[in-house]
């Protein structure tokens, strides 16, 4: 034990640290895994008869099935039996897997559900869902769920589950819904061509779920205690088969398109451009666990713009990334540090200020070789390409991830990120930027303890002394109690540029960068208590410190809040909070950030506001939420409100607004500065193939209004038709800046 804590004089302090946390966290997890008992499980038969998918269950396999039900409450409360009766069974052929579910409905009344798009939200729709892990590792699977009206969801579950399910994975899967006097009743079909397994195995892990929003339940076969997420993989029973599942016949989709593309600049008053474009995906299952993607040329054009925020920070915002390639197995490669230390973001392929770099073509080969090992090595090469006279070199971007399953629910991870650069000689071996890491992702048996530590260190031709980052976080959660820890530091020199790390690079008031080191400790801690028999499900307050600290450990900015918030059972929620705040400021600031040539000095300041928002019962067809924010802000005020409003047309339409106004009194300035943001948006599903989004963003500190409308049409599984519209005017003198039409055809062929 002595020799395992011992740190030799060759390693910087920092290194010895972060040897010893990972030793005892490696002790205390081992601790931790002993001594689980078996859960509950449910057969799988094996048959020949084919079964109809018509969601009647006159099939013999159905007749002889094991059913299983006695679901556990998961909200409101978790320590009964379901109200709502739900009954499953689950057989298999040699090309899939089935399942069935007889969802009882006794109240009277129509079902709830949000919209007849694929990809609903499971806790804003009646729903059934099954959670699987083939490889019984505790860690990642895949979600599929139906709801009353036959819409389907499916998602790949990562990270224990514990952060809900990534419903942007797309994949083929077939099911049907009918309804009878006594509820609705689903019949699902997954190809086992859809999963990713081995061969060998006879047992998996599964997990069913049932949400019914009329009655306010949802519930779990396997019981999952009400402060986690249904899809958490450490709450779930086995799969038994008859024979282990195998692969059948071969797994290739080709996956082309065509598009047609307008532009036309108003600002520049440049001749309107039309240009047409193809390029195709391909999909590669090798062996039943690895998939190689491929795509040439790739175009991301029916892809929503970014939703817009006010920004009254001095760092750059974080959106997430929306672009199918990149989406798809992507907590792989995005999983490693935290959410602003990324040494990988894959929007810096391909994107540069907004601006779009072509991107000629690449591959991921990701999966799981076998139960303890996950693998991704994923390769981008960029074209070149002028925009606004500015030269954007081809580069070619190189990320390499392996993951190590150790104890129950842990890994170890490491991570490569290689950006390369291309001009018209070729190869330029003094331009380059590469990060190599090391993570450590905890999570116990129970689901009470989380955590991750992390040393991420980068190379490029310059400045690579002490050019690293590394953390570590901490979480414990039961049923009462959670309680976090948090620390952080990113050396100035830690270069990841194909990653994200805005908090480095701070902007003088002559937009000059400055590369800043930093310290962030960040303690945590949240008490809720559940009032029996009372319209409110739980309540609690809470206490949050987030301090940031320079490289001789001097406070640049911290913030104190202290907040108590009521979750009421119908899904109404109030929250407060009173925030007390410290800023450094290191260089002449323009503090409302609209471009002001006022600004205040370099000094410290100390203010505080206080906020309170309300939600209103998100199961009525219509719903609200009201914010309010209030208090000093530098050596002068800010009054901050929200309000939204969502009108449901179940299940047919959406209508919603949000607006957000930010009051800024400034002493030194003539006038209160104010800051608009308003959304609508209608969200039309005619019917489960073809949707229509409209949207408005008009923004006044950004002084744009967006205007995106996108028709899709579904004409068979996963093949689409997209018509894009998209307009960018200035919000002062309603003038248009640049306008867009895109078609795009995408037509998926299976082997």
């Amino acid at each position: 034990m002595k020799r395992l804590f011992y740190c030799s004089s060759k390693y910087s302090y920092v290194i010895c640290k972060l040897k010893k946390l990972i030793a005892i966290l490696f002790l205390f997890f081992a601790q931790v895994s002993k001594g689980q008992t078996s859960p509950p499980s449910i057969s799988a038969k094996k048959i020949s008869e084919k079964i109809k998918l018509d969601g009647f269950l006159t099939e013999q396999c159905w007749n002889e099935a094991e059913k299983i039900g006695n679901f556990w409450q998961n909200f409101p409360y978790d320590t009964s039996f379901a109200q709502t009766k739900t009954e499953v069974m689950v057989c298999y052929s040699a090309e899939a897997l089935y399942i069935a579910a007889i969802c009882y409905d006794s109240l009277p009344g129509k079902n709830i559900v949000q919209t007849l798009k694929r990809d609903f939200s499971y806790p804003a729709s009646d729903a059934f869902v099954v959670s699987i892990d083939p490889f019984s590792d505790l860690q990642n699977g895949f979600s599929f769920g139906v709801n009353p009206y036959g819409v389907q969801r499916e998602g790949l579950i990562a990270f224990g589950g514990g952060q809900g399910v990534t419903t942007n994975w797309d994949n083929k899967w077939f099911s049907s819904v009918s309804k009878t006097d006594k509820g609705w009743i689903i019949e699902m079909e997954i190809p086992f061509k859809t999963l990713r397994f081995k061969e060998n195995l006879k047992q998996w892990r599964i997990n069913f779920a049932r949400n019914d929003l009329k009655r306010n339940e949802n519930s779990t076969w396997i019981k999952v205690p009400r402060q986690y997420n249904i899809s958490t993989l450490a709450f779930t029973g086995y799969l038994n088969f008859d024979e282990a599942p195998k692969k059948t016949g071969g797994n290739v989709s080709i996956i082309p398109y065509a598009i047609g593309r307008y532009n036309k600049d108003f600002v520049t008053n440049s001749k309107a451009v039309i240009e047409p474009n193809a390029g195709a995906d391909g999909k590669i299952v090798l062996g039943n666990s690895m998939n190689l993607d491929v795509t040439i040329n790739p175009d991301f054009s029916q892809v929503e713009v970014d939703r817009q925020i006010t920004n009254l920070t001095r760092f750059s915002l974080f959106f997430p990334e929306q672009r199918q390639f990149f989406i798809e197995n992507s907590d792989l490669f995005e999983r490693f540090g935290f959410r602003q230390i990324r040494p990988f973001f894959s929007r810096r392929i391909g994107l540069s200020n907004g601006n779009i770099i072509p991107i000629i073509g690449g591959f991921r080969l990701s999966g799981k070789p076998n139960k303890n090992w996950r693998v991704g090595l994923m390769n981008i090469q960029t074209a070149e390409k002028n925009i606004n006279y500015t030269r954007y070199f081809s580069q070619n971007y190189l990320v390499a991830a392996a993951q190590r399953n150790v104890f129950k629910r842990s890994n170890i991870a490491a991570i490569f990120v290689n950006r390369q650069q291309f001009d018209t000689t070729g190869f330029m071996n003094l331009n380059f930027n590469r990060v190599a890491g090391l993570d450590f992702n905890l999570a116990s048996s129970d689901n009470r303890w989380a955590g991750k530590a992390f040393f991420h260190h980068s190379f490029s031709n310059s400045f690579n002394n002490n050019a690293y980052a590394h953390a570590s976080w901490l979480n414990y959660t039961d049923r009462n109690l959670t309680v976090e820890w948090n620390h952080e530091y990113v050396d100035k020199n830690y270069n990841a540029e194909t990653g994200f790390t805005p908090r480095i690079f701070q902007a003088d008031n002559l937009n000059r960068i400055n590369k800043i080191s930093y310290w962030r400790f960040e303690p945590f801690a949240k008490y809720y208590v559940y009032p029996k028999k009372s319209t409110i499900n739980k309540m609690g307050p809470s206490l949050y410190f987030d301090h940031y600290r320079n490289q001789k450990l001097e406070g640049t900015d911290w913030l104190a809040n202290g907040g108590y918030d009521i979750y009421f059972s119908n899904s109404a929620y109030i929250n407060l909070d009173y925030n007390n705040f410290y800023t450094k400021l290191l260089f002449p600031t323009d503090v409302t950030f609209t471009r002001r040539l006022e600004v205040l000095q370099p000094d410290n300041y100390y203010y505080q506001n206080y906020s309170a928002k309300f939600g209103s019962n998100l199961r009525k067809l219509f719903s609200y939420a009201v914010a309010a924010n209030y208090g000093s802000y530098y050596t002068g005020f800010k009054f901050s409100s929200l309000i939204e409003f969502n009108y449901r047309l179940q299940p047919y339409a959406i209508f919603s607004i949000a607006y957000t106004r930010d009051q800024i009194k400034m002493p030194y300035l003539e006038k209160e500065v104010t800051l608009d943001l308003i959304s609508p948006r209608i969200d039309f599903t005619f019917s489960k193939s073809l949707f229509l989004t409209t949207f408005l963003q008009y923004n006044s500190q950004a002084k744009n209004v967006n205007l995106n409308a996108r028709l899709q049409w579904r004409f068979k599984p996963m093949s689409d038709l997209f018509l894009v519209y998209s307009d960018n005017y200035n919000n002062e003198q309603f003038f248009v800046k640049d306008r867009a039409i895109v078609l795009k055809f995408i037509y998926w062929i299976s082997a």
